[in-house]
């Protein structure tokens, strides 16, 4: 590989961010399935390939949103979903506490959020089951007999569809929001039984106007992660 392909491909990694307000603009269906396409030579145990895709758009996207939405502003329809499994821990411990709260009050400070703001923090929380406004939804699913692994599988896939995606000029956000609703995930995209959602995806073209895209998170330096051992 030259130094010019491994210098582009270094920038497209770099410049894939989690979006939160997206164009009405169109995402070409051929452009999607190139995107897809490419990402399925992720890597796989044994070469499971484990990943399902769901990829909505225009009234079943919306039917969608529109429940999840409804039920999230409803106290007692939202007491009966619960995440089919733990994406976070049961107890949050540090380093973890300050990166998590970290991003949250830099994203709610540049909306204009106060922490005593609850209505406002929670009509921004069910932006994400309109996926953001992002024409492209996508549902990811994995068959219930496929082991944690499985999940390592499925992370080198979904950032394949994030760097593809980013390299033709769109946008991305990976959303663990919706593990929250896969009872009504299931029924509305008719899920067999031996699927469950590990979770979705916005995408789309970002929205320049909107001050939420400003957001730049940090990320902590070599040393704190890498550990040479000679």
């Amino acid at each position: 590989m030259t130094h010019s392909v491994a210098t582009m491909v270094d920038q497209v990694i770099r410049d894939r961010r989690s979006v939160r307000a997206f164009l009405p603009t169109p995402v070409p269906r051929s452009d999607i399935e190139a995107i897809l396409e490419i990402a399925a030579r992720a890597p796989s145990g044994t070469n499971t390939q484990p990943w399902q895709v769901y990829v909505l758009s225009g009234a079943r996207k919306q039917a969608l949103s529109d429940e999840i939405v409804q039920t999230f502003f409803d106290p007692n329809a939202l007491a009966q979903h619960h995440e089919e499994y733990d994406y976070y821990p049961a107890t949050w411990v540090e380093p973890f506490l300050s990166r998590r709260r970290k991003i949250g009050l830099d994203l709610y400070g540049l909306l204009g959020l106060t922490r005593d703001n609850l209505v406002g923090m929670k009509a921004q929380q069910a932006r994400n089951y309109q996926f953001f406004d992002a024409p492209v939804g996508l549902i990811f699913a994995l068959d219930r007999v496929m082991g944690q692994g499985s999940l390592l599988d499925y992370g080198m896939f979904m950032q394949n569809i994030m760097i593809a995606a980013r390299a033709r000029g769109l946008d991305t956000c990976p959303q663990a929001a919706f593990n929250q609703f896969h009872k009504i995930i299931a029924r509305q995209l008719d899920l067999p039984a031996s699927q469950k959602i590990i979770c979705g995806m916005a995408l789309g073209y970002a929205d320049p106007s909107k001050i939420e895209n400003t957001l730049e998170t940090v990320r902590e330096p070599l040393a704190n992660f890498a550990h040479f051992l000679e």
